[in-house]
Order: C-alpha cells, then structure tokens, then sequence
C-alpha cells in the first residue's frame, strides 16, 4: 500500500546521549534519517535505538570504520528484527554505488570493471562544506590501522576477480578524457561499492566488479596546491595536538574550502557534480574468464551541489524506495551497503525524476 504522510509532522527531541529519548523516537517510525556525523562519535547509539526497537534507519555517513562497524555489531539482530540499516545513502555514496548498478544494467553482456571520475563544478562563489565533514576525515584518516583490524574480525570472504584485472592507478595522474589531473578518492566509495558487489555475488551470484575510484582535481596549479595541503593534513593529522589544530581551525587548513558555517546559498547554487563511469567487459557469449575485455560503455551521474542540495535528494528516496519497493528489498533485514539494499528497486528511476540523473553516455560497440 502507498505510505500515507500526516498532515502535522510533530516535533521529537533526542539527544545521542539519552538512550530513552532515542528509544521512544525509534518506537513511534518505522524508519529513522540519521543525520548526526561524525558518525564515529555520534551515529552508533541511533542504530542501536533503531535496531532494538524494530525501526529501520538510514544515514549518509562516509566515514567506512563506522559503517562496517556497524555490520560487525548489528547485522544479525537486525536481521531478527527484520529491520533494514542502510549507510552511506548520501552524496557518499549513492552516486557511486548505484552509477556502477546502472552501468552493470545498461552494458549488454557482462560487466567486469568501472572507473569512476568525480568532477564537482563551482561558480564565481567558489565551493565550501562544513566542518562536520572535515572532522570525519580528520579522524577516519588517523584511524586506518583500525580499520584493517575490523575487516579480519568481519573475516569477508574474498571477491573474485572477473575478467581482466584493473589497474590501480598512481596518486597522481592525468587523464586523457578529461584533460584534468586526478587522484584517488578518499571517500568511502570504493569499500561502499566492493561491500555491495561481494553481496550480490555471495546472494545471487552475480559477476562481482572490480571498481577504482577518482577525482578531477584539475591543472598543475591546483595540483601544486593540493600537494602542499595534503602534505601538511598528513603530517598534522597522525599526531594528537596535529588533529586539535586541524579541527579547530578547518577553514585555514582547507584553504577555505571547509569553514563552521558551511557553505552560503549563492555558493550552493552555482556548484553541481558529474561522476562519469568508465566500464569494460565481455559481450554476450564471451566468456569473461577467458581473453580482453571486448565491449566498452561509458555512462553518468550528474547532479546538483553535493553536500545540501544532492545528499538529502539521495537520502529522501532512498527512504521512500526502503518504504515503497518493500517486495525489492533484500528478503531479510540486516545492515546493508545501498546498492545491495535497492539494486532491484526504482530508486534510480526516483532520483532521476529529482535530479539525481543517472545516463549511459555511450556505447562502443565491439
């Protein structure tokens, strides 16, 4: 049946301190938007609330230590309770998760590998985020050893590689196709989309694909910038007074680029995103354990400014397809990666009607 939406939308205080707030918050939805980063510090007593109390819930965290730590604690018993846990359903990393979905589908034949490459786009206003998003890499880079630890406690089976093995590129390359200077993304897209291939391998044995995933960063004067600031936060952030320095003064560190107020309304106008996949695989018939890659697709993901304007766009109907498309749904509840929770969704066609616009580019044939 269509959710019917009340007309008054009462006013609930939580706090992420009082268990009992958030309890009686969880007891009264059936789902949560969990919008309270750093999640590290912040997110873990919401899916707690929500999974003890029957409640599904969604975030938009890009931080991978919580989002897996999350399926270590909570996987099982959300799936007793048959409640859904879907993080990452923001700018990180909806786009990404379900752009290489939509690649997979659209390519004829099998689907082996993807490149993704993030271009964000801004006007004269230049662009900004807030500082809640800078302190959530402060500390997920600090953390990394903790990180590898969870993932062999998780103990994941390995995912096949299929096909001809992709390359991971250099720190630092320029790309033909764009004429830009790129470098990893350091994002959560990357362990967000090998979680949801290992899924759709592992349930329904579909062929898992290898992902490497990019960001245009532009000319050698923005690169030489950019080295500097990444030196500097690398240096800065292994050490404890380094991380007090860098998440008390985020705007002088960042070049301007993250301040506390977060980003103006002319700012967020004039910004918008294009991820561009790159996708390579085998044509109907050809056996992808055997010779090259021998088709080639190219597809899109364009969107307005990410952080304000797109994330809460990816977030909303991620909640409405986890309400509507039920029969869609992974047949048990658990903690899920978003496109192992709504590849056999309409939550693509959703966010195309708002803006969110996925496109296959082109095909080369054979």
């Amino acid at each position: 049946g269509k959710a019917v939406f009340g007309e008054e939308v009462g006013v609930l205080l939580c706090d992420v301190s009082d268990a009992g707030s958030l309890a009686t918050m969880a007891r009264q939805t059936r789902l949560v938007l969990s919008c309270v980063g750093p999640y590290r510090f912040l997110g873990e007593p919401v899916v707690q609330a929500c999974v003890e109390n029957g409640a599904s819930c969604i975030d938009i965290s890009g931080e991978p230590q919580f989002l897996e730590g999350m399926y270590l604690k909570y996987n099982e018993k959300a799936a007793e309770k048959g409640v859904y846990i879907v993080g990452s359903c923001g700018f990180d990393s909806i786009p990404a998760d379900m752009g290489v979905i939509y690649t997979r589908d659209k390519l004829k034949g099998t689907l082996t590998a993807v490149e993704s490459f993030l271009s964000v786009k801004s006007g004269p206003e230049g662009v900004c985020v807030h500082d809640g998003t800078w302190k959530s890499a402060v500390y997920g880079l600090a953390d990394e050893d903790n990180l590898k630890k969870l993932r062999k406690k998780i103990g994941y089976a390995p995912v096949p590689v299929v096909g001809a093995k992709l390359k991971k590129r250099g720190f630092l390359f320029y790309s033909q196709e764009f004429k830009e200077y790129c470098i990893p993304f350091m994002g959560s897209d990357g362990s967000v989309v090998k979680r949801t291939q290992r899924y759709l391998h592992t349930e329904f044995q579909e062929t898992p694909v290898q992902y490497g995933a990019y960001v245009n960063v532009g000319g050698l004067g923005s690169v030489i910038k950019l080295m500097f600031a990444g030196m500097l936060f690398l240096l800065l952030v292994k050490f404890n007074f380094g991380r007090k320095l860098l998440t008390k003064y985020p705007e002088f560190f960042s070049a301007g680029r993250f301040t506390k107020e977060g980003p103006t309304q002319k700012q967020m106008d004039g910004t918008s995103f294009t991820m561009t996949f790159f996708g390579e695989g085998y044509s109907e018939g050809q056996d992808p354990q055997n010779g090259k890659p021998n088709v080639k697709i190219c597809t899109e993901v364009k969107g307005p400014e990410p952080g304000y304007i797109a994330t809460p766009i990816a977030m909303v109907q991620a909640g409405v397809s986890l309400l509507e498309d039920v029969a869609s749904l992974p047949k048990r509840g658990g903690v899920y990666s978003p496109g192992a929770a709504f590849s056999k969704t309409k939550l693509i066609d959703r966010l195309n009607k708002r803006g969110v616009e996925f496109s296959v580019i082109s095909k080369p044939e054979v």
